[in-house]
């Protein structure tokens, strides 16, 4: 009887490796991880991360978060969130941070990096709309500088929106003074990170998983 309970178990492995590329043990870790994250319940809520211990002090503890939450990382063509996540969807955002192996192809490579800028692109494009407007990148700044207990709001504020301008005059060299900058677009946002090397350095680490082997540690919530 255990070997048939654990039959349709192995057969939603396969089904959600062939989806994400993690492989079967992969996967069999993640989901102790993810029972061990909702209580073992069948869904897991913001509530449940916010109790990670890991993420207390992080500054963009809510970014990551909403993360999960967002069905735009869920490899969905829809925009907005979901108030619980399944294991299937709790997964498909996970694999956004996949390190590529030695048989990752150059294009494989590439679209692996361009799913990791279009999660990070997601989390400060806190509004769905496909641009990363002022507002929402001085949140961010302000938030990350804020907290780091070295300045306060108003020094944030203005590193932040001298951080926009410098953006802006190097996307739209030619803007005149009294253009009005719309926001970052996604296209921006990759020329931005043009030469930082994404693929294996996006790790996550605080869910007591480190995803370069996909092993779970001890859990801290």
């Amino acid at each position: 009887m255990g070997a048939s309970q654990a039959r349709p178990e192995q057969n939603q492995y396969q089904d959600l490796a062939r989806k994400t590329g993690f492989s079967l043990e992969q996967i069999k870790n993640l989901h102790k991880r993810f029972r061990q994250l909702s209580r073992n319940e069948e869904t897991i809520s913001r509530g449940n991360l916010d109790s990670v211990a890991a993420l207390a002090n992080n500054p963009i503890k809510k970014q990551i978060i909403e993360a999960f939450f967002d069905k735009r990382n869920q490899r969905r063509d829809e925009v907005g969130s979901e108030e619980e996540i399944g294991f299937e969807q709790f997964l498909m955002v996970m694999s956004h941070f996949r390190p590529p192996t030695l048989k990752t192809t150059e294009e494989e490579r590439e679209a692996m990096r361009e799913e990791k800028l279009r999660f990070l692109f997601n989390m400060h494009d806190t509004d769905s709309d496909g641009t990363i407007t002022l507002a929402e990148y001085r949140k961010v700044v302000e938030e990350l500088l804020s907290k780091s207990g070295t300045m306060g709001q108003e020094a944030a504020k203005a590193i932040a929106d001298a951080a926009m301008l410098e953006v802006a005059s190097t996307n739209v060299p030619h803007m005149a003074p009294d253009d009005f900058y719309e926001g970052i677009t996604f296209e921006h946002f990759q020329q931005i990170l043009k030469g930082l090397e994404m693929e294996s350095r996006m790790h996550i680490r605080f869910l007591d998983v480190d995803t370069t082997t996909m092993r779970c540690g001890k859990s801290n919530s």
